[in-house]
């Protein structure tokens, strides 16, 4: 049987950078789509479907890359990585807190990008690297459990499934993989993110945060992905 190709978007205002990106990744066997802004990538969704994956500029005109990535995300959970001349702290947290799973600075090798896209699609492919077998109730509450199910993909909270992206659900897999148990920081980058992003452990932290909205019933006094100051995080399963 014929291998489908992979299909990626790219976002992407500079027609040079565009195209450059577009010739190495159909060398590497996507099948790349372009737009030139946020408003005919997320016309493009609509009309196409989502890709596997997406890489997406950050400035990039009326609409900028946060809010492509804020719209995508309400009904996608496809990889996406941000590739971007905007190298500040703030810029690549906003970027991971909108949704993006990886960040790259410009200037960048070609290299660089196709590795960080195998290693997200790697991550697509996979329920998570530490194996939970069997549905795991994390939170016991009779009105509304919070039930993981790593088979399905899916985490419900009573007869809602929430909304998670493919970085939030492996780290909660990780997490729930041995309840009780102390995960530094660079234990999860290593096994979520298959390799340190960048060098900073900052990510991981907001990956935490944006999964804490979705699964605690109080984000702000966290009981289920609870943290262990100056060593990492831990789930507790709420009985």
């Amino acid at each position: 049987m014929e291998r489908v190709a992979a299909k990626l978007l790219i976002v992407e205002d500079d027609d040079r950078v565009r195209t450059a990106l577009r010739l190495a990744l159909e060398d590497e066997g996507y099948d790349v789509g372009e737009a030139c802004d946020a408003e005919t990538a997320l016309a493009t969704l609509r009309r196409d479907g989502p890709p596997d994956v997406m890489v997406v500029d950050l400035m990039l005109g009326e609409m900028d890359g946060f809010s492509c990535i804020r719209q995508v995300r309400f009904d996608h959970d496809m990889p996406i990585i941000v590739v971007s001349a905007r190298d500040d702290t703030h810029d690549i947290v906003a970027a991971l807190e909108a949704g993006a799973d990886d960040y790259v600075t410009k200037p960048f090798e070609i290299k660089e990008i196709t590795a960080r896209l195998r290693a997200l699609r790697r991550r697509a492919g996979a329920a998570g690297a530490q194996e939970v077998p069997r549905d795991v109730l994390l939170d016991a509450d009779p009105r509304a459990p919070l039930v993981l199910s790593p088979a399905s993909g899916t985490v419900r909270r009573g007869e809602h499934d929430l909304h998670l992206t493919l970085t939030e659900f492996r780290l909660l897999c990780e997490l729930a993989g041995e309840p009780g148990r102390v995960l530094s920081r660079q234990a999860l980058l290593e096994r979520v993110w298959d390799r340190g992003f960048f060098g900073d452990e900052r990510i991981v932290d907001v990956h935490v945060r944006r999964l804490r909205t979705k699964i605690e019933k109080d984000p702000s006094d966290p009981r289920i992905v609870v943290t262990v100051r100056g060593l990492g995080y831990r789930l507790d399963v709420q009985r």
